[in-house]
């Protein structure tokens, strides 16, 4: 089983500071909100886009796929009560030359084998679209 450790501190009433190996990312704790860091959902936005971009990074070659770039887009939709996030939507956009099968298995790939994803499809809707640049 694998482990993954981050250590996170309060710097004052504006931001946090989380740390991973040898990288740091300021996060927004402001209760009013702050617009050069990410805030917690944000945050977790981000790592469902990073665990899909890591994801293709590890298909690609098994799969014999061919990319320029990707990108990936991605929209929360949050209830209040009780707070979560409820919904997730996103796009994958592939610059590509491969067929549609191709680019299928890819995104059957992404679903199946991404940590970060299947933890939260377990949690709240996730639906996405993967489409050719």
């Amino acid at each position: 089983m694998l482990q993954y450790n981050i250590k996170a501190k309060r710097m004052d009433q504006h931001g946090s500071l989380v740390q991973c190996k040898e990288a740091e990312i300021i996060l927004d704790t402001d209760l009013n909100g702050r617009s050069d860091a990410f805030n917690p959902a944000e945050l977790l936005l981000a790592a469902l886009a990073a665990c899909i971009i890591k994801n293709i990074e590890r298909v690609i070659p098994i799969i014999n796929f061919e990319l320029n770039n990707v990108q990936v887009s991605i929209t929360g939709y949050r209830q209040d009560k009780p707070p979560k996030m409820q919904r997730i939507e996103y796009k994958l956009i592939i610059d590509t030359l491969e067929n549609d099968k191709k680019l299928a298995l890819l995104h059957r790939n992404i679903k199946q084998f991404g940590t970060v994803y299947n933890s939260l499809a377990l949690g709240c809707e996730l639906t996405g679209t993967i489409e050719r640049q």
